[in-house]
């Protein structure tokens, strides 16, 4: 199993900006790691000395291949967070609440959630579903941007 072997799931429309990416996130120290579940590949990108994931391409049966950024720092980069799309906003706005701030038990031990004001709205968000983006034409340029930022605080941290 490789990333040639994900790129052949991928919607041709998307698969230069899936190699794109791959190629920019390996170039900056990312550690690659491709595995499978229920619903198709799971390709990761591990940053840092605490290999900790920046992002995943993973797939869906209604929406295809999307991106989940793991955005620990974005507090530090709200401007662009404020700037996305209305349909990246709305996606942020209907993640679930992290069960870490309502009931800890109920929440994995690994779990850190995100607080962050968005559009004037405090939100505690869950890692695992707050930045979680289809992949389309008019997603791109933001997810880059979302990833280049993230990446650009991690490397300083």
């Amino acid at each position: 199993m490789n990333f040639e072997d994900f790129l052949l799931e991928v919607n041709p429309q998307y698969q230069g900006f899936a190699r794109e990416l791959n190629e920019y996130l390996l170039e900056n120290g990312c550690t690659l790691k491709i595995s499978t579940a229920k619903s198709g590949y799971v390709v990761s990108y591990q940053h840092g000395k605490k290999k900790r994931v920046l992002i995943n391409f993973v797939f869906r049966k209604d929406i295809g291949l999307v991106v989940r950024i793991y955005g620990g720092n974005v507090e530090q980069y709200m401007e662009t967070i404020e700037s996305l799309p209305s349909n990246m906003k709305e996606t942020i706005e209907k993640a679930p609440t992290c069960k870490r701030f309502e009931d800890p038990p109920k929440c994995s031990p690994k779990c850190i959630g995100y607080v962050f004001p968005l559009a004037g709205t405090h939100h505690q968000k869950c890692r695992y579903n707050c930045f979680l983006f289809p992949v389309s034409d008019e997603n791109i340029p933001y997810i880059r941007a979302m990833i280049d930022k993230e990446l650009s605080y991690r490397a300083v941290a």
